[in-house]
């Protein structure tokens, strides 16, 4: 039996990062952007300069985790707020980041790739992370 799956493309992964960095510019902030396939492969990946350096494998990290589970990472406290146990144990995890900013992207309800910011506070990734997936009205994050 054949699977027919959709994903981003390279090209629209880099358009992406640039809508998340020209807001984040015009909210003078300082932030990586990763785009993941729906694999978890990278696409796409801008930095803004001086943004912090451990922004970079902290947003390829939020994107992985969103692509991984299918939802954003800002979910993940609420989501366990009664198993303190795995949320422990998930935070030792490689590669799992527990704080918004990372978003899956959709399209027509199917995950199609995923989405991670870093460098700014945690509610203005998230908005970051939203900004650029809205550059393609056709897209989701949830």
């Amino acid at each position: 039996m054949l699977i027919q799956e959709t994903s981003l493309n390279w090209q629209s992964a880099q358009q992406i990062c640039q809508a998340s960095c020209e807001y984040a510019t015009a909210q003078s902030l300082r932030i990586c952007v990763w785009v993941l396939d729906r694999h978890g492969n990278p696409l796409a990946m801008q930095r803004i300069n001086h943004a912090p350096l451990p922004s970079t494998d902290i947003a390829r990290d939020k994107a992985h985790t969103a692509v991984s589970f299918g939802f954003g990472t800002h979910l993940w406290q609420q989501r366990l707020a009664d198993k303190p146990h795995l949320l422990s144990g998930l935070t030792t995890r490689p590669d799992m980041v527990l704080f918004g900013g990372g978003l899956p992207i959709k399209h027509n309800g199917q995950l199609i790739g995923a989405i991670g910011v870093s460098g700014a506070s945690e509610s203005q990734d998230q908005e970051c992370a939203a900004a650029g997936i809205a550059s393609f009205p056709e897209l989701q994050s949830a």
